[in-house]
C-alpha cells in the first residue's frame, strides 16, 4: 500500500490535478463545514449577487455538523455526513471555484462531471469515527449562520486529516470501479 500524500487546502489547481481516485491523503490546511441548510442558504446568497461567508476559489468543504466541544478538546465529533443530499448545489459551487470537497458516499453523476470538467475532487472520510477525525482539528471559528446550530458554517484548520479520493478530476470514480471489478456474474 502507498504511503498517504500530503496536500494542503485551498488545493491549487496542480495538486487536484494530481490526485487519482483510489490515493490516501492527510489533509492539512483550512477547509469549511456546510451541509444542506448552508448550501440552500449558499445559492439563495448567489442568486442575489451576494459574496459567501468564504472564497470558493480552492476551497474544500466538509460536509459535517460538528456536536458541541466537550471541556479540554478543540471541537465535539466532526464525522461526515451523506455527501448525496448536497448533489443538487455541487456542480453550481464547482463551476464557481470549489476545488474539494469531503463526506461519505456517493456522488451524482452530475458531482463526478463537474469534477471532471471544472477541476475538482471528492474526498471521503471515515463514517462513525467523528472522534477520531475531530483530532485533526487544530481549530475552528463558526463564520456564518450561527442561527443554523451543527449546520453553521465554520472555518476548520486541519492537520493531516486521513481521507481518500473517492472521485477525481480525471471523471474516476473509486466506488463504481469497486463495484465492476468485484461484481459477481
Amino acid at each position: 500500500m502507498k504511503e498517504p500524500r500530503m496536500i494542503t487546502a485551498p488545493l491549487s489547481e496542480e495538486t487536484v490535478k494530481s490526485l487519482s481516485a483510489g490515493d490516501m491523503v492527510l489533509l492539512s490546511g483550512v477547509i469549511y463545514t456546510a451541509r444542506d441548510a448552508a448550501h440552500k442558504r449558499m445559492m439563495e446568497a448567489m442568486d442575489r449577487g451576494e459574496e459567501l461567508p468564504f472564497p470558493l476559489a480552492g476551497a474544500v468543504i466538509y460536509y459535517a455538523g460538528p456536536t458541541p466541544t466537550p471541556p479540554g478538546k478543540v471541537i465535539g465529533s466532526v464525522g461526515p455526513t451523506t455527501s448525496g443530499r448536497m448533489d443538487v448545489y455541487t456542480p453550481r459551487l464547482i463551476e464557481a471555484g470549489l476545488r474539494g470537497m469531503i463526506g461519505k458516499g456517493t456522488r451524482s453523476r452530475e458531482v463526478v462531471e463537474a469534477c471532471a470538467n471544472h477541476g475538482a475532487v471528492y474526498l471521503a472520510a471515515i463514517g462513525g469515527a467523528g472522534a477520531l477525525t475531530s483530532k485533526s482539528v487544530a481549530a475552528f471559528e463558526v463564520i456564518a449562520w450561527e442561527d443554523l446550530g451543527p449546520e453553521a458554517v465554520r472555518r476548520l484548520t486541519v492537520e493531516e486529516m486521513p481521507l481518500m479520493v473517492i472521485n477525481d478530476a480525471r471523471g474516476r470514480d473509486l466506488y463504481q470501479e469497486g463495484r465492476r471489478k468485484y461484481q459477481v456474474g
